[in-house]
């Protein structure tokens, strides 16, 4: 079975125009079903929670399907352990600042040199405190992280490990599961950035067995806002940052500043509708009978489609001499997602998307906040890498519409 593209494609109103998004690592296109929510909130329900009158009523219920939405998602125990803000960099500097409260001076954190910066600097800003911070490095040969090396780092103090569960530069997916095992058996918690994976794969929060997970909204069809996960046994220890008399127990709303965005969360909701009728478009009598199970048959079609996306674009990119890859060469949707990122010898790569923009392609170049991975490989001075980041909606057409492009500027 593939991938209707014609009729996924009519679900984003912008791919109707003259361009071709192969930006959407930076921020994918928006559902016109979340913008319906968002709309069907304002327009019908935009009062303050908890009164007693009628819309008030629905407001509230309209917000907390979100949660249930968003907690099937991630295939969360509850809509408890959801909490939802302004950013995936907020939602982190949140939990830091209150997870915090629970260390001790002389506790360790161990952080990556292949994350965003959010998932980073957050844990690092708690040096001021007293906190121990290590750093788990991928190797230079193989530009992956090892368990290894992990084993090096850790000791009784370590807390937490945070990692990326793909890397927004590489596009490697790394074995989450496998490496939360490891490090609960050692005794510590595990926070995954998983904004680089959403869009390309269904996250299942238990199997993975993680601690905290975030993710942002923008990057998997929404608008700009975002979503931290965290188990509740441990949401409730934590010390909130909410008003003084905001209980302790009352999570998520303890770490949610000034309440959630109410037609933000209820957009979501758009994401499941769209996941739910492409799984009846695609499935039709086979359909799974709940959304859950639903939005793993889609998401299968998704990563399949990518793969292909991917194995186009990465043959060609092989197969230039002075083009190297940086992240894992094959496509391989079990290993990568379809966020690719290349060098060309002699060209600096600040140059290359400003010649594609004239085939109204859209591409970008940098280090995408993940500045301490660009100058550990040493291409800070060419301008970090070029990438190419594409998600289910693209098609092999555009991306033969971008190797042609290539073709005229190396």
């Amino acid at each position: 079975m593939f991938l209707n593209l014609d009729k996924v494609r009519q679900y984003f109103p912008t791919l109707a125009g003259e361009w071709t998004f192969f930006d959407n690592a930076g921020g994918s296109q928006s559902l016109k079903k979340v913008v319906d929510r968002i709309s069907e909130f304002l327009l019908s329900s935009n009062v303050q929670l908890g009164a007693s009158y009628g819309i008030s009523q629905l407001a509230g219920e309209r917000v907390a399907l979100a949660a249930m939405g968003m907690a099937t998602l991630i295939n969360a125990k509850s809509s408890q352990e959801v909490v939802m803000g302004s950013s995936t960099t907020m939602m982190l500097k949140i939990l830091a600042l209150c997870l915090s409260q629970t260390f001790t001076s002389g506790d360790e954190i161990i952080v990556t040199n292949c994350d965003h910066e959010a998932n980073i600097g957050a844990w690092v800003a708690l040096e001021k405190q007293g906190i121990k911070v290590k750093y788990w490095q991928i190797r230079p040969d193989t530009l992956e992280l090892h368990l290894e090396d992990l084993e090096l780092l850790m000791s009784p103090s370590t807390k937490l490990v945070a990692l990326t569960h793909a890397s927004n530069i590489l596009g490697t997916i790394n074995p989450i599961k496998e490496i939360a095992a490891f490090v609960h058996e050692r005794g510590a918690m595990i926070c995954v950035d998983g904004v680089a994976y959403a869009p390309h794969r269904l996250i299942d929060v238990q199997d993975l067995n993680v601690d905290f997970y975030v993710l942002s909204f923008y990057k998997v069809y929404g608008p700009h806002y975002a979503l931290l996960y965290g188990k509740e046994e441990l949401l409730l220890k934590m010390p909130g940052l909410n008003h003084y008399f905001i209980g302790q127990a009352d999570i998520p709303y303890k770490f949610q500043l000034g309440n959630v965005n109410f037609e933000l969360s209820y957009g979501m909701l758009g994401l499941c509708d769209y996941l739910s009728e492409l799984a009846q478009l695609h499935y039709g009598n086979e359909t799974a009978p709940d959304l859950r199970s639903q939005m793993v048959q889609v998401f299968d079609l998704m990563s399949a489609h990518e793969e292909k996306l991917s194995d186009r674009l990465l043959n060609y990119l092989n197969s230039k001499p002075g083009v190297r890859v940086i992240g894992q060469s094959q496509a391989n949707r079990e290993a990568r997602v379809p966020t690719i990122s290349f060098v060309v010898d002699g060209i600096h790569s600040s140059t290359i998307p400003l010649k594609v923009d004239s085939h109204y392609i859209g591409i970008r170049y940098g280090d995408f906040y993940a500045k301490r991975l660009i100058e550990y490989l040493g291409l800070a001075s060419q301008g970090g890498i070029v990438r190419v980041s594409m998600v289910h909606y693209n098609t092999l057409e555009e991306v033969d519409r971008l190797i042609a492009a290539f073709e005229q500027i190396f």
